[in-house]
């Protein structure tokens, strides 16, 4: 296994186990403020602000889940509790989620080296090692690291980056939007989507939501453009690419953007180019509109939780017709007589073995 792919197998982990975390969260706070109003935080006492507590106490927590999940992830038990009190202090001098993952990562290499040096200490102190030595060395040195070597930089940055996007005004707004959906709707699930996701989800953990509502648009917009490309283009599409599209809709609902990989292979430039154009667009709406989504997934089931979600669905649609229409404008006519006939599409059995292993992934496909 290389470097990229351990380290990207770290990461994954420390997302499966944030996403339930920031699920449950974003959608009790979501319930406090749609059915108690916007000034819910501040209706001490009452029963929904207590529902919207808990899910800022949750979210409060994702920094040292994800950093203690990373930890376990490079060195098993051992890494878990020095890796919990670092993520804490993370979030304490406002490192953020990058700061969470480097301090992960940090700590599960120092915990394994950790192991290497204290495998021949004498029997009497064997015992030792897991409950005391290990814990008492990694939280003494990590912590240290992480508040004044580590941190200080990546605190730096997170506050330039969060000062910049809190700024931002009107066409940068837009053009921020336009690049984070582009790239989100580029590989329908793989790596250039999940980065972009990982992004947008490390900006939620910290408060900004705009770019989160971004990455939603950019994971469920695919699959409705390639409804609205059949529907305006139906003659173009072959036997076997109808029966692809027959899956987008309910898969769409569910933010399971892979139903669009089988056409994707047949016409992969016309496909990717539409989608990264409807989905940069309707991005760069949303950012101008201030759309904040508090949940990272759910399909569209959680759209009622957004602040603004009836813009929402307008920037979904737009993306969902832009894409359509290009691609319906792109794609070749089929050849005279071959509307019936159903092609190869250049998908073999290890192609479908490979979508099947993606779905099997569902939970963080769409980070």
């Amino acid at each position: 296994m290389n470097n990229i792919t351990t380290i990207k197998k770290h990461v994954m982990t420390g997302v499966s186990f944030m996403i339930p975390l920031v699920v449950g969260s974003g959608l009790c706070m979501a319930i406090g403020v749609i059915l108690g109003g916007p000034n819910i935080k501040e209706a001490e006492g009452a029963f929904l602000n207590f529902v919207y507590n808990v899910g800022s106490r949750g979210l409060g927590i994702v920094v040292p889940v994800i950093c203690a999940a990373i930890a376990y992830s490079i060195a098993d038990k051992p890494g878990i509790a020095p890796a919990l009190i670092v993520g804490y202090i993370a979030g304490d001098i406002k490192a953020g989620f990058l700061g969470g993952i480097a301090g992960g990562f940090f700590v599960g290499y120092f915990v394994n080296w950790l192991k290497k040096v204290l495998r021949n200490v004498p029997a009497a102190l064997k015992g030792l090692v897991p409950i005391l030595l290990i814990p008492l060395t990694a939280t003494f040195v990590c912590t240290i690291v992480m508040r004044y070597v580590i941190g200080v930089p990546i605190a730096g940055f997170m506050d330039i980056l969060t000062t910049f996007l809190t700024n931002m005004q009107g066409g940068s707004k837009f053009l921020f939007g336009v690049i984070l959906g582009g790239f989100t709707g580029t590989d329908f699930g793989g790596p250039i989507n999940k980065t972009a996701s990982l992004v947008a989800n490390g900006f939620m953990v910290d408060g900004i939501c705009e770019p989160e509502a971004v990455k939603l648009l950019g994971c469920m917009i695919p699959p409705m453009g390639i409804i609205a490309a059949y529907l305006f283009g139906k003659k173009k599409f072959t036997m076997a690419e109808r029966e692809a599209v027959k899956a987008c809709l309910p898969m769409g609902i569910c933010m399971i953007t892979e139903c669009v990989i089988p056409l994707a292979m047949n016409d992969l430039w016309r496909v990717v180019l539409s989608s990264v154009v409807g989905c940069g667009i309707a991005g760069g709406i949303s950012m101008v509109m201030g759309i904040q989504a508090y949940v990272p997934h759910g399909g569209w089931f959680i759209i009622p939780t957004m602040n603004k979600p009836l813009a929402y669905v307008m920037c979904m649609a737009i993306g969902a017709l832009i894409m359509g229409a290009l691609l319906a404008a792109l794609k070749k006519p089929l050849p005279e007589g071959g509307e019936g006939v159903e092609p190869d599409m250049g998908i073999d059995e290890s192609s479908f073995g490979k979508i099947s292993s993606s779905l099997e992934d569902i939970d963080i496909m769409n980070l």
